[in-house]
């Protein structure tokens, strides 16, 4: 799998795959902001199983932000989240919370190349395919790759998070 980077599409998610020598594959669509999920809208894009494409979603744990990253037609399970991080309450962060701390716009926050690294976890279903989509930084835009390459960049916890 070589990754098929266009100029326009250099985001910092991509700059951050290529930093660390994962092979990863871009799929662009054309984004319709109308979607009632941006998720769904991009497994119907690219013609995938949408238990193949995962959704980035910022969270606080005992009040400290992190990333939970499950099946775009699931949901996040805030107790899973914290019980795999270690703490007692977990809850989503909001909007404006996560765009600033990841640098990423909703629907189009990636796990690769956030202002910083946040503890991350990862439902466990993404072991079970091939390879998984996640956002490429920008809506209309993602990464293809390998689930093992996608906990090891992001140093993910993987459990059952998915509900």
């Amino acid at each position: 799998m070589g990754a098929n980077v266009k100029p326009n599409d250099a985001t910092p998610a991509f700059v951050a795959l290529h930093r660390a020598d994962v092979a990863f594959t871009t799929h662009s669509y054309t984004h319709d902001p109308r979607a009632d999920s941006f998720g769904m809208e991009a497994a119907e894009a690219l013609g995938v199983d949408p238990g193949r494409v995962f959704k980035t979603l910022m969270a606080l744990v005992d009040g400290k932000l992190c990333v939970g990253i499950v099946p775009v037609m699931g949901s996040l399970d805030l107790k899973a989240l914290a019980e795999a991080l270690g703490g007692k309450k977990a809850q989503m962060a909001d909007a404006a919370q996560a765009q600033r701390a990841t640098g990423y716009v909703i629907g189009g926050i990636s796990p690769f190349g956030q202002k910083r690294q946040h503890p991350t976890v990862i439902d466990r279903s993404s072991a079970k395919w091939p390879t998984v989509f996640v956002s490429g930084g920008r809506r209309g835009l993602e990464a293809e790759l390998d689930p093992a390459d996608l906990v090891r960049v992001t140093s993910a916890v993987v459990a059952r998070l998915a509900r």
